[in-house]
């Protein structure tokens, strides 16, 4: 009754989470959706009984005015995981290929093979970064997608414009490529590539951003794809139907309505970021709002500040460590000296 390929579907993990720890595990922002957008959400959820806006109407409306883009460019999901699935529904059949950079973020290979599409997984270079001419010769007759997580998780680095319209120079016409922007608001790089900027000059390219992140919204999931109708048109189509809820909609237009205010608090994140890495040998300079530190200890370290209440992500090649306020920050450091 189950295809026989399941099992081999990894499933997603979660940051972990655990009562009164202080959790640095999933890149969350520390402060919670502004006054103004838990009133919207309030609002919205005594009207539960009734369905939400499953064109997400008003919502696509104030995002084109925000980007400069049409609604009919601008595709909105339940979180930006949702659209990029979508994206290799929209683009892949059984035995096609989707390109990314390993380690990237962790839902990639899952998007593909849900659909039966092969991931080929570039390993980043040895500054943790995207081996963009790695990738661009990796492209086959069978590529149909390409992400292009910038910056990137879970290393927290970036590349530069030129090198990115370079890249996109050597992928044919057919190809669509996604820069997943999740962590754009956390950037001060001004050589960073910004999709907005790029997509009159190459109609394959879609740009990815979400509310979880800098707008604190992690916990009601709206994201958004933006890119040419044709193509987004397509992303739509693999839509599950109401699925970005009415609360959620209704926090994402307040948080838009105030996001100057939202923004800036990101500084602190960025100000955090900037202190961990000059604290702790190794550490890679990040443009998000959390730090990679390459280790082989890593899941002896996670595990002995998880004992101290600490809760860090652990992968095979380091520890990503989500940055928030001073006071966790500090807290993290304290904890973090006394495994070592």
């Amino acid at each position: 009754m189950i295809r026989d390929d399941v099992s081999a579907i990894p499933a997603y993990v979660p940051g972990r989470a655990a009562p009164d720890a202080l959790k640095l595990s999933s890149n969350e922002a520390a402060h919670p959706p502004l006054p103004s957008a838990v009133e919207a959400m309030t609002d919205a959820a005594r009207n539960a009984n009734r369905y939400p806006d499953m064109g997400v109407v008003r919502l696509k409306a104030e995002l084109a005015d925000t980007l400069g883009l049409t609604p009919d460019q601008i595709a909105v999901g339940c979180g930006s995981s949702a659209l990029c699935q979508q994206l290799v529904q929209a683009t892949c059949r059984a035995n096609d290929e989707v390109i990314f950079a390993w380690r990237s973020f962790e839902a990639y290979p899952i998007f593909c093979l849900v659909v039966g599409a092969k991931p080929v997984m570039v390993p980043l270079d040895g500054n943790h970064r995207h081996d963009l001419d790695a990738m661009a010769a990796s492209i086959t007759d069978r590529t149909r997608l390409i992400f292009v997580c910038n910056p990137n998780n879970p290393t927290g680095t970036n590349i530069t414009e030129d090198e990115f319209t370079a890249f996109m120079e050597r992928v044919p016409e057919d190809v669509v490529v996604v820069l997943d922007e999740a962590y754009i608001e956390y950037v001060r790089d001004e050589d960073n590539p910004v999709s907005t900027e790029l997509l009159g000059r190459y109609p394959n390219l879609v740009g990815m951003r979400t509310f979880s992140k800098a707008y604190g919204l992690a916990g009601v999931r709206v994201g958004y794809a933006f890119g040419d109708p044709r193509i987004i048109d397509a992303v739509n189509r693999m839509a599950l139907p109401f699925s970005v809820n009415a609360v959620g909609q209704a926090g994402a237009l307040a948080s838009l309505t105030a996001a100057d205010e939202l923004l800036q608090r990101t500084d602190e994140a960025v100000e955090q970021r900037e202190a961990l890495v000059a604290r702790i040998p190794g550490a890679v300079a990040s443009q998000t709002n959390f730090v990679w530190i390459p280790t082989s200890r890593s899941r002896e370290l996670a595990g002995k500040l998880a004992e101290r209440g600490v809760l860090i992500r652990a992968f095979d090649e380091g520890v990503r460590v989500t940055v928030t306020t001073g006071e966790e920050l500090n807290r993290f450091l304290t904890a973090w000296d006394e495994v070592q």
